[in-house]
């Protein structure tokens, strides 16, 4: 058996074939199979590794460079993706090993995050990630937006193909990424599939001539939903800019559905606005994202209360040691085997990770098996790392 990182074309016969069996229908098509060779240029910057055993390939994982915002500060993320064995293959240690490598090696080329969608959450908790929220996907009627139609408000709406619409909605997407926690995005030779594509109109707001909100979005029939993406919005007026347009659909489509994110209260936007809104988590097929971190170096720098404890990293290949967090200065400080009386916690990678990301309390920590806070580190970790809600927009 052996691990190698393969080439671009060798992706049609390797890992494409076992990611299309595990998350696809299947047997694939002629037609399906052909369209692989389409696929490869927007997979040019992944590194993807194989196990290979007696020129077989028994399983496959690949990363995506990308780029995350982790409490306000930009930095390189591996998103993990494609992660598939072959049915004869399977329960024998395979991706295990492959993660390790290719954890290893994205680690080492300076990503000090990573996030991925799991087909099992728990197992992918044994490799120290922890979960995120997952969107919501809200759907009403345009009905019910009719009280927005007549209303005057400042700024304006344009309405596009995202084929001729990419580089504004790539422009507001980096933007995003600089100010929202957890926001992520894929590399350009990833990300500009969505223009190629050209399958869906884009609608932007507009305030000064600066863009405001966004989302993509498609019809499937008359009489039937609007479909949208993500909804992007800096402020409450883009939001209402960008429902006003979808309220003049009320002869087309029977509903509107859009995605938003984990911290948005639709059930306010209006008054009798009747509204669903699920996150609905489950297995295979409806998980909700992951993520961790692979190096300290991601805490260097950050945003933080004035807080002051050491923690001792236990049970994982990436993280480990003590080190001592300091925020008294408003930006994260670490230190390796400080020797001032602070307060201790003993961490897991995944308990270290739920609070940078600020998805846990601390206190939550030890009933999650993710780590020992006693009550005075627990009220350091809480005021270095404050409670914030994750937003992982970029879709895998």
């Amino acid at each position: 058996m052996t691990i190698r990182q393969v080439t671009a074309d060798e992706r049609l016969t390797t890992s494409f074939p076992l990611a299309a069996y595990a998350f696809e229908s299947s047997p694939l098509g002629a037609a399906r199979t052909e369209e692989f060779r389409d696929y490869l240029p927007y997979q040019e910057g992944n590194r993807t590794l194989i196990v290979e055993e007696d020129g077989s390939t028994r399983a496959a994982a690949s990363a995506i460079p990308m780029r995350q915002n982790l409490r306000g500060i930009v930095l390189p993320m591996a998103g993990v993706a494609g992660v598939a064995t072959h049915p004869l293959a399977r329960r024998q240690g395979h991706v295990r090993t492959l993660l390790h490598q290719l954890l290893d090696e994205m680690r080492d080329e300076g990503h000090p995050l990573s996030t991925l969608y799991p087909f099992r959450p728990s197992f992918y908790a044994r490799f120290g990630y922890v979960g995120l929220p997952k969107p919501r996907t809200v759907t009403f009627s345009p009905a019910d937006l009719g009280s927005l139609v007549r209303v005057e408000l400042p700024g304006e709406v344009s309405w596009e193909r995202i084929g001729g619409g990419y580089p504004t909605w790539r422009a507001f997407t980096e933007g995003c990424l600089e100010e929202r926690h957890g926001f992520s995005i894929f590399p350009d030779y990833r990300a500009v599939g969505l223009r190629d594509r050209d399958e869906c109109w884009l609608l932007t707001a507009r305030v000064g001539g600066e863009v405001t909100g966004a989302v993509t979005y498609r019809i499937d029939d008359h009489g039937g939903t609007l479909l949208g993406n993500e909804l992007l919005v800096t402020d409450p007026l883009a939001r209402t800019l960008l429902l006003q347009f979808f309220a003049r659909h009320v002869d087309q489509v029977e509903r509107v559905t859009v995605q938003v994110p984990p911290d948005e209260l639709p059930e306010l936007w209006l008054t009798d606005l009747d509204v669903h809104i699920e996150a609905r988590v489950g297995r295979p097929g409806r998980s909700a994202p992951m993520a961790r971190l692979l190096s300290l170096d991601a805490l260097n720098g950050l945003p933080a209360g004035p807080g002051r404890v050491r923690i001792e990293l236990t049970g994982d290949r990436w993280l480990a040691g003590n080190h001592l967090l300091d925020g008294t200065a408003g930006a994260l400080e670490l230190a390796s085997g400080a020797s001032d009386r602070v307060p201790t916690a003993t961490l897991t990678a995944a308990g270290l990770s739920a609070l940078a990301y600020g998805v846990l309390d601390p206190a939550e920590l030890p009933l999650r098996g993710l780590g020992e806070v006693p009550v005075d580190a627990a009220a350091e970790l809480r005021s270095i790392f404050p409670r914030r809600v994750p937003y992982l927009f970029a879709d895998f």
